[in-house]
């Protein structure tokens, strides 16, 4: 975020609205909200690799992903070179080459580096970013303690008097202009698949980013302002320079400013990297969804993408040669405005879609109206900055639509959410997206407030050997137990289950089967599990063609949720197909002696712990006290009692006896400390 838009825009900015540059950073920060509450619920939704590319694709269409991909290739690239003009301009304060020349020259660099190094650079670029922080915090201090002994009044009326020196249209303008300072915040939607706990990390991370960033922009351009004089600061590429050279005085000023120069090449220098590297693999995401040829999806010998390097190099190349730096930020600001809109508008799709598995971690507040503002700003703010950005828009939107038309339509098989919004109206949706998004949720796995284990604690088990021996026999077994418990007739649980496996919405793979169901009237999600040793053979008849060829069924989960809340339900579902898939369920599965055994076969490892209680072993010390006395650690909970045959429902009056098999539930680390603690030895209070 801290390369161009500080140390190299403000100038330029200047001298588009004078002192009212402060303003338009203030509000382009502002006015990114929409498009970063936006992202934010998309990452959430959909963490995975191509970002905002990829949520234009699903959401929108091929189409319009082939638009919304060029565009932030454009963005990425663009910025980039915008960040190699800047630093071109700072390294000019040491060596006599021409800007554009150094540039270039940047460009041959960078292009070998992420070719055959590119894992190399992150040592530097930590380096780089630390060395950063380090002198803006200086210079910061510095500044602030030259403002503190001047007079308030003088540096209002000499340095920001007129405040609007172009007017409301040239403030406008501005903002539009300034916007490209924070595209940083569509790079972390390309990282969204890697970043541990998206759902928690990505909101807040985004939020901080986006004010602090803004707080920085808005004091240090405001501090430029006030010490660099008008005449100069306007269309002075190294304002921060300028500004350090006026009021460093510790030490000589010459120093003070290579110093500030070489903060501004380490800042250029990282966003260049990050943005070249993000850039390249955009071709690179289209490419292997048959967008772009299939050959910029090849990967060289270094493990890199080495013709999207390239081609992505050759543009930025073009741009340096043919444009000015001012051209740059301005077509840079407007196609990054463009795509903070089809984010906006990707949002208001998926919530239309009511795609199930549409299921973000974080919902945008006051949706649409938040969403219709983020629209209807980035229009006003692309019209405002003038033809040459309109027309560079409308040229990346009219070449998406030729190129999607002319090479890549017989190529993709793949729609996009909007067609769920036509479902609703009668038109066609697709499919596909909806079994993507259940793939993801899979991988997502379980929230933090899910309460997977307590569910599978309280579930019923079956075991199928000498009662069932059909697949409607079971559901019938299944449902009996499931009515006990629900507002619902055995007969009218069993519809619902076979409709559902009809129609091809109950998963059946790896020896097991899902029947799931949403009702109403329903408080909480209900499980029943089914084991059958010699397995089952589902009858053709009774799936869909797909599912045909599905071999012998030995595990069997039926699972009915509230209608009111899907995303939990296909939450749970997913992790019960996780385990499924992996290599150990089915030994384990059969292998498990008890209804205790099966349960804790779904138990998720590291948030369950099972003993049995002897006078001498671990834990007891808990023979003979009720569950009430015991004070386990907050968060943990006995699920499940064993008693010689029986399974005892677990209650606070419960008396814990010897020989008991007992099974606690609890978050990870709560289940750790009960290990190497509670267990151990009773509280004092216990043991007096």
């Amino acid at each position: 975020m801290f390369s161009s838009g500080f140390f190299l825009l403000p100038g330029l900015a200047f001298a588009k609205t004078g002192p009212a540059v402060v303003l338009a950073y203030l509000l382009a920060g502002v006015l990114m909200i929409p498009a970063m509450f936006s992202q934010a619920e998309l990452c959430t939704a959909m963490p995975r690799a191509g970002g905002t590319y990829y949520y234009i694709d699903r959401t929108l269409g091929p189409m319009v992903g082939t638009i919304g991909g060029l565009g932030t290739w454009a963005v990425m690239m663009l910025k980039s070179a915008f960040a190699l003009i800047g630093m071109g301009a700072y390294l000019l304060l040491f060596i006599d080459i021409p800007i554009k020349v150094l540039a270039l020259i940047l460009v041959g660099v960078y292009t070998v580096l992420n070719i055959v190094g590119v894992k190399q650079t992150t040592r530097l670029q930590v380096l780089l970013v630390a060395w950063l922080m380090l002198v803006l915090v200086l210079f910061f201090a510095e500044a602030v303690g030259n403002v503190l002994s001047l007079d308030p009044a003088t540096v209002i009326k000499e340095r920001f008097e007129p405040f609007l020196d172009h007017g409301i249209k040239g403030l406008v303008a501005t903002i539009g202009l300034v916007g490209v300072s924070f595209a940083g915040l569509t790079n972390v939607a390309s990282l969204s698949e890697e970043v541990d706990d998206p759902e928690r990390n990505i909101p807040r991370g985004m939020i901080w980013s986006l004010t602090v960033a803004t707080m920085t922009y808005v004091i240090g351009v405001t501090l430029i302002v006030i010490f660099v004089p008008a005449d100069r600061l306007a269309g002075d590429l190294t304002p921060v320079a300028t500004a350090a050279a006026a009021f460093v005085t510790w030490i000589p000023a010459r120093i003070g400013v290579l110093i500030v120069a070489a903060a501004a090449i380490a800042g250029f220098a990282s966003a260049a990297n990050a943005g070249f590297m993000s850039a390249s693999r955009y071709p690179l995401a289209m490419a292997r969804d048959d967008l772009l040829p299939a050959g910029l999806a090849q990967i060289g010998r270094f493990a890199t993408p080495v013709r999207a390097v390239l081609l992505t190099s050759a543009l930025m190349v073009t741009a340096i040669l043919t444009l000015n730096v001012l051209q740059v930020a301005k077509l840079a600001s407007s196609m990054q405005l463009f795509i903070f809109a089809l984010l906006n508008l990707a949002v208001i799709v998926m919530r239309e879609s009511r795609i199930s598995s549409y299921d973000p971690g974080y919902h945008s507040p006051f949706y649409p109206w938040m969403q219709l503002a983020g629209i209807s700003i980035s229009t006003i703010l692309i019209i405002q900055m003038g033809m040459l950005p309109m027309l560079f828009t409308g040229t990346i939107i009219v070449a998406g639509i030729v190129w999607y038309r002319i090479y890549a339509r017989n190529r993709v098989n793949r729609g996009g959410a909007i067609f769920h919004v036509f479902a609703h109206l009668g038109q066609r949706r697709f499919e596909g997206l909806d079994r993507e998004l259940r793939s993801i949720l899979k991988e997502k796995g379980l929230r933090h407030d899910d309460p997977f284990d307590l569910i599978v604690a309280k579930a019923t088990a079956i075991d199928t050997e000498g009662c069932c021996t059909h697949f409607d026999e079971i559901t019938h077994e299944a449902s009996r137990h499931l009515a006990r418990d629900l507002p619902f007739t055995e007969e009218e649980l069993v519809n619902g289950f076979e409709e559902g496996t009809r129609l091809g919405s109950t998963p059946v793979a790896m020896g097991a089967a899902l029947p799931h169901i949403l009702l109403p009237r329903v408080d909480q999600p209900h499980l029943v599990l089914v084991r059958s040793e010699t397995g089952i053979h589902i009858e053709p008849e009774e799936l869909p063609p797909e599912y045909s060829d599905h071999g012998l069924i030995r595990a069997f989960f039926f699972l009915i949720s509230p209608e009111h809340d899907p995303g939990q339900h296909l939450r749970i579902l997913a992790q019960l197909a996780g385990r499924v898939d992996d290599a150990d369920f089915m030994p384990q599965w059969l292998g498990a002696r008890n209804e205790q055994e099966l349960k804790e076969v779904l138990l998720r490892d590291e948030r369950f712990l099972s003993l049995q209680l002897q006078p001498e072993g671990r834990g007891g010390w808990l023979i003979g006290h009720s569950l009430s006395e015991l004070h386990l650690p907050h968060g943990c909970l006995v699920a499940l009692i064993r008693r010689n045959d029986d399974l005892i429902i677990p209650s606070g009056d419960t008396i814990l006896e010897d020989k008991d098999w007992v099974t606690i539930i609890g978050e990870p680390g709560e289940i750790q400390k009960l290990r190497e603690t509670t267990l151990a030895s009773p509280p004092a209070s216990k043991r007096e």
